[in-house]
């Protein structure tokens, strides 16, 4: 990991924790709440890991927190601005592509702002979110080919698209050049049904 990377990781482990003690939980009630394994709970919490966007997802769902919570530094004010380059990029590609969450809600109406890049070739796949997600992709640059179920669809510069988060998806790049899109995800009612975690007998 860079280190731009394991500062993010670091400093995501430590709020994953102090949620985790705030509820009383032990790690395996977390990682059975949230339906990771144990040792990815662990390794998200001592920050030794890269978590996938899907994980954390599911981390700050059973926390009933939301993502942005758990990438984000806490912030009181009502007003917050967000520079460009600002923001943790929670998706890398090995052409050069990134994710960036650029700005996010709390609880319990979890909204999420994101940059994203994909260059020639690259694809992220992303597993169904929590029931009545829906996501918003508007394309600045580029082609993006978006596959929501079984549905395809091809989108260029100004095009936009809505569709629901809580199915299979992928966003991929088939063009010869990078394609740019501002991604919005609207998760409502998280935490509004309290996880319960049942230990291990």
């Amino acid at each position: 990991m860079d280190e731009a990377t394991t500062v993010l990781s670091a400093a995501i482990g430590v709020r994953v924790r102090r949620e985790r003690r705030s509820r009383g939980w032990t790690l395996d009630q977390l990682a059975q709440a949230a339906g990771v394994s144990r040792r990815s709970a662990i390794n998200v919490e001592q920050g030794v890991a890269n978590p996938s966007v899907g994980t954390l997802l599911r981390l700050g769902d059973a926390l009933g927190v939301g993502l942005p919570a758990l990438v984000e530094p806490p912030h009181t004010a009502p007003v917050k601005v967000i520079r460009r380059g600002e923001g943790a990029i929670l998706w890398r590609s090995e052409a050069g592509g990134c994710a960036r969450l650029v700005a996010g809600s709390g609880p319990p109406d979890v909204l999420e702002l994101w940059d994203w890049v994909l260059c020639p070739g690259d694809q992220h796949t992303s597993e169904a979110h929590a029931p009545r997600t829906t996501e918003l992709i508007h394309v600045q640059e580029g082609t993006v080919l978006v596959r929501v179920a079984e549905q395809s669809v091809s989108l260029v510069a100004g095009d936009a698209v809505r569709f629901p988060g809580d199915v299979p998806h992928a966003y991929a790049n088939p063009g010869p050049a990078s394609a740019r899109f501002s991604l919005a995800v609207f998760e409502p009612g998280v935490g509004a049904t309290p996880q319960t975690a049942v230990a291990d007998a």
